[in-house]
């Protein structure tokens, strides 16, 4: 679990391919610390499980199902990297709650400035904007912002000065994908809603020649 506030950039250090996976090596200094293998991290807003580790770097496996809804496929040796180590229970939550499962992408549209701030458009698939709401949250690139602006297949974030400094958002220009992480609040609140829970779907015992009939498959 995580709080989307990036605790350092990193640098792609080495991309291993694999025919659909990677071994990404990324250098790094302050999530480094107190890190151990098996730990997680949040790259761009992956949570990646660190393999090896060195005094000032670290090396996660990516596996094809992370590539597919990820833009990590667009990454270079030398380029820049949002970082977070896994929250801790006495941390702050700065943020808001983010698992580090990315939803999917979403393709930067508009920028433009307001006094000290630059708002990003960002252009989302329908299963994404579902669960974009005003004055919510969500994580670009495992960065917590507020939604700023909404529309029918857009949203709008504000990053101020420090944001834009200290996180890759500050580099992204018209055309670039970012990672979406819808807030996980809204998911659970959905699932609710439609009464998807354990005890309202039918398990193996509930099987029965009524039941079958009831469902047209006798």
């Amino acid at each position: 679990m995580f709080t989307g506030i990036v605790e350092e950039m990193g640098s792609v250090k080495n991309i291993v391919y694999g025919s659909s996976s990677i071994k990404l090596s990324i250098e790094c200094t302050t999530v480094i610390e107190g890190t151990v293998k098996g730990d997680s991290i949040a790259v761009n807003g992956i949570c990646l499980t660190v393999t090896e580790l060195g005094a000032s770097w670290f090396t996660a496996d990516v596996m094809p199902e992370t590539m597919r809804k990820t833009g990590l496929e667009k990454l270079k040796p030398g380029g820049k990297v949002n970082l977070e180590r896994a929250l801790r229970l006495a941390d702050r939550l700065g943020g808001h709650i983010v698992s580090g499962h990315i939803d999917g992408t979403g393709t930067i549209t508009g920028l433009r400035k307001e006094d000290n701030a630059v708002l990003i458009t960002i252009t989302a698939p329908e299963h994404i904007m579902k669960y974009i709401v005003q004055k919510g949250s969500v994580a670009l690139d495992g960065t917590s912002l507020t939604i700023a602006e909404l529309a029918s297949n857009t949203f709008t974030v504000s990053l101020i000065p420090l944001t834009r400094g200290f996180t890759i958002l500050g580099t992204k220009s018209i055309g670039d994908r970012v990672n979406i992480e819808c807030d996980i609040i809204g998911k659970y609140v959905e699932k609710m809603l439609k009464g998807e829970t354990l005890e309202t779907k039918p398990s193996k015992k509930d099987l029965s020649a009524e039941f079958l009939k009831e469902h047209g498959f006798m």
